[in-house]
């Protein structure tokens, strides 16, 4: 026990996941270890990404898909602690004290339509559509239980349709359909993509939760939000 108390809320989450790792189901169609998958970098190493890249979303679309072609790519992946300049298209991301630019989640970078899955039974958490330019658009998040371990997955980016039907409390299989990737601008005006995150407290939020954080935050939210490659398994992000 007292090694339990000593863990942070993350690592507490890591270790059930890694537990479970061969059981958990995959979030999207695309088998993420393919050659026809690459890490994409949103960092200030990335001199595509310019300002006005990344203001008009079309734009931006465009560099996304260069990237992609550049490495044989059909499907970008990548993110979990990057210091991003991408936040800087969006007022949604300044704050008094300093922007925010660690990106707390995984980005997974495909087009639109691509199908989102539960990886674990769940139920719904909450959701909402967080529609402010650059915010996440529609945004589902799902409660989970493993051993006595509770925390939950969060998906933003999605179509405006996933949203019928749902309900707190929901059910959700291991494996159900509950999404897909949305078009521009019903996804939070951004290139097509799913933003996925893991959250071992939500610190009483409903329906939204941070995604990115001020770098002085970072060590507060790495001890909340393990790394998703954990759920996402995939071989690039290693």
């Amino acid at each position: 026990m007292d090694s339990d108390i000593a863990l942070s809320p993350a690592e507490k989450v890591t270790q059930v996941l890694q537990k479970y790792a061969a059981e958990i189901n995959p979030v999207i169609d695309e088998d993420l270890n393919g050659n026809h998958v690459t890490k994409l970098d949103f960092s200030a190493n990335n001199n595509l990404l310019t300002l006005e890249n990344l203001i008009d979303t079309a734009k931006f679309d465009a560099v996304v898909n260069n990237l992609l072609a550049e490495k044989n790519a059909t499907v970008g992946i990548g993110g979990y602690l990057e210091n991003r300049v991408i936040y800087r298209r969006s007022q949604h991301f300044e704050t008094v004290e300093e922007p925010r630019s660690i990106h707390l989640g995984v980005d997974i970078w495909a087009p639109a339509g691509m199908h989102v899955y539960a990886p674990l039974e769940a139920t719904v958490h909450s959701f909402f559509n967080n529609n402010n330019f650059g915010d996440y658009g529609p945004t589902i998040i799902l409660r989970h239980v493993l051993e006595g371990v509770k925390f939950y997955t969060l998906y933003g980016h999605l179509d405006v349709a996933c949203l019928d039907g749902l309900y707190n409390d929901k059910p959700i299989a291991k494996g159900e359909r509950i999404a897909a990737f949305g078009p521009y601008p019903e996804n939070g005006d951004w290139p097509p993509h799913l933003h996925f995150q893991i959250i071992a407290d939500m610190e009483g939020k409903r329906g939204d939760y941070s995604g990115v954080c001020r770098p002085s935050r970072m060590s507060h939210y790495a001890s909340l939000c393990p790394n998703p490659n954990l759920i996402l398994q995939s071989r690039h992000l290693l």
